[in-house]
């Protein structure tokens, strides 16, 4: 890893820092005749495709039982770990919690919004190379938070699925569990089969077949984002420590191969110290292969601004999945910068805590999307729906205005509803014995 210097990035570099994607381009059609077959053929699709992808033949796809056993029997110290985390995650999500409200904007204008839960949603939890039990927690304990009755969870099958994801399932509050993952995951739960009840909405991360999957069904079932690999972005200035920087920088490089690692600085000599403490750190981690590759890719490395604020304009165009400052005054260059899917202020808070046992959710959007939308959230599983009351005197307040604009649109009929209930009011006005009667 060398440092360059941010005003002379060629346009290929900028195209690889700024206009990642999820890479799914290049499996979309597999996925697609995938996602038919198990459209079609149900659980007979979903048994072939665990043979073929996961070298599984599975026989009950439903494991709920098997989560609650793995929480009993897993270390209890592990246990104890996963508990807490969970507590953590479910304390930040509840003050997410919106409250349904009414209020009178004019005289005889009510207004209002409540928010109520899907009915059945599914959690994607990726496992293959590695066990991910927080993946379990983060998106389950929203949906369980929200109000969701029924959530769904889909997990790759194995020989031994990691008891640790299935104990994290079972303590985040899943009510069915599936051993069934990549595509055929996301199929199943988006159009069901004979063992996977249909689900209206399916969320969590995963590798690009699965990303693609979500990006195939949208339109028939509803998704959270299209997430790509992991991203970090680092803004560190003279007071920041290389050490932390570059710590944060290989913790999300062994990831994924294809992970996007970058840190600026406005301090030449604080880049080219982490750039030295990113080859240090590259040949002691167990995943070092991943991690070296992931740091070679044009989509990563170590920059060095002209300013602080070249730093922050740098910063907001490549809206990073997880954005850490590590600056003197990280609160003022916070509120610069308005494009980031989770953010870690100062020295002592790595990205991990957040990735793990802080509360905050680690599902988050990738690829610049945190431009248009933030993370997994309550939010994701709750529909909000508009209410309004008028009184006779609100409708005719608005009745003018209603006409003018139904007309100027040719519809006709719109107008009417609004001058049918003026006219009955009027003749009612007009007849004491109608008056006396109401």
């Amino acid at each position: 890893m060398n440092v360059h210097s941010v005003g002379d990035l060629t346009s290929e570099r900028r195209r690889a820092l700024f206009e990642r994607d999820a890479g799914i381009d290049a499996v979309r059609s597999d996925v697609r005749g995938i996602t038919e077959r198990v459209r079609e053929e149900g659980d007979v699709a979903v048994r072939e495709f665990c043979r073929e992808f996961d070298g599984v033949d599975v026989g009950n796809l439903d494991v709920t039982d098997d989560a609650e056993r793995a929480y009993e029997e897993i270390d209890e110290e592990v246990r104890g770990a996963i508990d807490a985390a969970a507590a953590n995650v479910r304390e930040f999500h509840e003050r997410q919690l919106p409250e349904d409200w009414r209020a009178e904007f004019d005289e005889g204008r009510e207004l209002g919004r409540r928010f109520r839960p899907l009915e059945r949603v599914g959690v994607y939890v990726p496992g293959g190379a590695a066990a991910y039990p927080s993946s379990a927690l983060m998106g389950i304990v929203p949906a369980k938070v929200a109000g969701v009755d029924t959530v769904c969870v889909a997990t790759p099958p194995a020989e031994e699925i990691s008891p640790v994801t299935l104990a994290a399932i079972h303590a985040a509050g899943a009510d069915e569990v599936y051993s069934v993952g990549g595509a055929q995951a996301i199929a199943a739960l988006a159009y069901g089969t004979e063992s996977v009840t249909r689900v209206r909405k399916v969320v969590g991360p995963g590798n690009k077949w699965v990303t693609a999957a979500k990006a195939e069904v949208r339109g028939d079932c509803e998704i959270d984002f299209l997430a790509g690999p992991s991203e970090i972005l680092a803004i560190a200035d003279s007071t920041a420590n290389p050490e932390f920087v570059a710590s944060d920088l290989l913790a999300q490089a062994e990831h994924d191969p294809n992970a996007s690692v970058v840190a600026i600085s406005d301090d030449r000599e604080t880049a080219e110290a982490i750039t030295s403490a990113v080859e240090r750190g590259a040949g002691e981690r167990e995943r070092t292969d991943t991690v070296r590759e992931a740091l070679a890719s044009d989509a990563s490395g170590v920059f060095l601004a002209r300013s602080m604020s070249e730093a922050i304009l740098f910063a907001e165009e490549y809206a990073a999945e997880h954005l850490s400052i590590q600056a003197d005054d990280d609160e003022a260059i916070l509120d610069r910068i308005s494009s980031a899917g989770s953010v870690f202020l100062g020295p002592h808070t790595p990205v991990a805590a957040g990735d793990y046992a802080s509360g905050t959710n680690h599902v988050l959007p990738t690829n610049g999307l945190a431009k248009v939308t933030g993370g997994l959230s309550v939010e994701t599983f709750l529909r909000a729906t508009t209410v309004q009351r008028l009184s006779p005197d609100g409708l005719e307040a608005l009745s003018g205005t209603i006409d003018r604009l139904a007309r100027a649109e040719g519809l006709e009929a719109h107008a009417e509803s609004v001058a049918v209930r003026i006219r009955e009011r009027g003749e009612r006005e007009d007849d004491p014995e109608r008056l006396r009667e109401d």
